[in-house]
């Protein structure tokens, strides 16, 4: 499949564990290695049990910076926030020593916040572990197909983050760039559940990005992406 590693679990709760202890490890060199460690999280209900075994993880969490792939346009005590999930699943415990930088700025729309947003991410050095999640419609973090700015999200020349508006889903999103998220040292595709799995082969089958933004990823070569996937 492309250039994609598929690592296929019996279960979630077998994939979260191995998934959890992969990730500490690869902070924990980060940290060895520069000092910091930047991990990338996206939201929705999938990465919930995963955020709860990797929140114990023994770790220098003081050292690491989490961030989110995309969120929706809300402040963080809305309900559909993912920076709300985020707070309240992997923020806890050890990992409440992590330092958390919001997607969400308070302004009159999605648009007027990207320069505040971008100005706050603009510090944050090469993600180090990027996980992203995949719609059945094939999007990844707030890359729709739907959306008119899906072409300004995929560019080489992209900035870090932009605003989204998507069609087919609700709410005003804020998303990083293809270019910003392709760019981390390693990236993870969290997929579970049979229909999932049938979307990614869909993607991988095809070269058209505009159709289906996740093959921007599947199509990348260093690093290459490593799916994480369980039948349920």
């Amino acid at each position: 499949m492309n250039n994609m590693q598929l690592q296929q679990f019996p279960d979630s709760q077998t994939l979260n564990a191995a998934f959890a202890e992969q990730i500490s490890a690869q902070l924990q060199d980060a940290i060895a290695a520069r000092g910091e460690a930047v991990l990338v999280v996206s939201g929705g209900r999938t990465p919930l049990p995963l955020f709860q075994t990797l929140a114990n993880a023994d770790l220098d969490w003081s050292k690491v910076t989490i961030t989110l792939a995309d969120d929706r346009y809300l402040p963080d005590d809305a309900p559909d926030s993912n920076e709300r999930l985020v707070k309240s699943a992997l923020l806890q415990h050890k990992a409440a020593a992590a330092r958390f930088v919001s997607l969400y700025a308070q302004a009159d729309n999605a648009e007027a916040a990207v320069p505040e947003l971008l100005s706050r991410v603009n510090g944050l050095p090469r993600f180090d572990v990027v996980i992203l999640g995949m719609g059945e419609d094939g999007h990844t973090a707030s890359l729709f197909p739907c959306s008119q700015e899906l072409a300004a999200g995929l560019a080489d020349d992209a900035a870090d983050l932009l605003a989204t508006n998507p069609t087919t889903a609700p709410y005003q999103r804020i998303s990083f760039s293809k270019k910003r998220l392709a760019a981390g040292r390693a990236i993870y595709l969290h997929l579970v559940g049979s229909k999932k799995l049938q979307v990614l082969e869909q993607a991988a089958a095809g070269t058209d990005v505009a159709a289906m933004p996740i093959r921007a990823f599947i199509q990348l070569t260093t690093p290459e992406l490593s799916v994480m996937y369980a039948d349920q």
